[in-house]
Parts: C-alpha cells; sequence; structure tokens
C-alpha cells in the first residue's frame, strides 16, 4: 500500500480538481471524466468530514469524562474521610488499609539514629 500524506493529497486534488473544471471540463484523462473525478473527491471530502464530527465526540466526551471524574474524586475524598472519622472504623482499621492506605498503628516513626562513621 502506498503511503500518503491526507493533507497533501487533498490539496493537490482540489488543485487539480479546479483546473480540470475551468480548462478542460469535457476532456477524459487516464479514463475519468470531470464527473468521475468529482466523485471521487467528494468521497475523500465525506471520510475526512467523518473524522472531524468523529474528533468532536471525542473532545465532547473527554469534557464530559473530566466533569465526572471531578465529582467521582469528591465523592471519594467523602468515603476517605467518613472511614477516617467513624468510631467503628477509624484510620487504624482493615478498610481504612484495604482502601490503599497505612494503618496509623503500622505507620513508622520517622526517626532514625546515623551511626557514626569511624
Amino acid at each position: 500500500m502506498k503511503t500518503v500524506n491526507p493533507k497533501k493529497v487533498m490539496d493537490r486534488a482540489n488543485t487539480v480538481l479546479n483546473a480540470f473544471e475551468q480548462l478542460a471540463p469535457e476532456a477524459t484523462f487516464g479514463g475519468l471524466k470531470l464527473n468521475d473525478y468529482l466523485a471521487q473527491v467528494n468521497l475523500s471530502r465525506v471520510d475526512r468530514n467523518s473524522i472531524d464530527d468523529i474528533d468532536d465526540l471525542k473532545i465532547q466526551a473527554l469534557a464530559k469524562r473530566d466533569k465526572t471524574d471531578e465529582k467521582t474524586a469528591d465523592d471519594t475524598d467523602l468515603i476517605i474521610n467518613g472511614v477516617r472519622g467513624d468510631p467503628n472504623f477509624g484510620p487504624d482499621s482493615a478498610l481504612y488499609e484495604a482502601m490503599g492506605f497505612v494503618r496509623k498503628s503500622a505507620r513508622k516513626s520517622g526517626l532514625t539514629r546515623k551511626k557514626k562513621q569511624v
């Protein structure tokens, strides 16, 4: 399969189509009449428009996802803080650890005593 640059293809096709329409509308080149070539160029335009529509839908979907993710993050924070503040669970519970946090009793003090170099 031939590698083509989509932008160059359409630019060139538009230039050729314009010249074909203006200077030789009744001619046949490579077995193609103006209407045949115009139909092919329009197929490319339709495909390009479909891609543009899909890109717009993707942008819309990403914006919607970002908005719902904000709410999800807020709700997640509420749940975590609720577990921390609940007297039946708290920051030393198995539930707190299962949520991906380190239990209060499992935390290290952070105190380190460096040994002197001899």
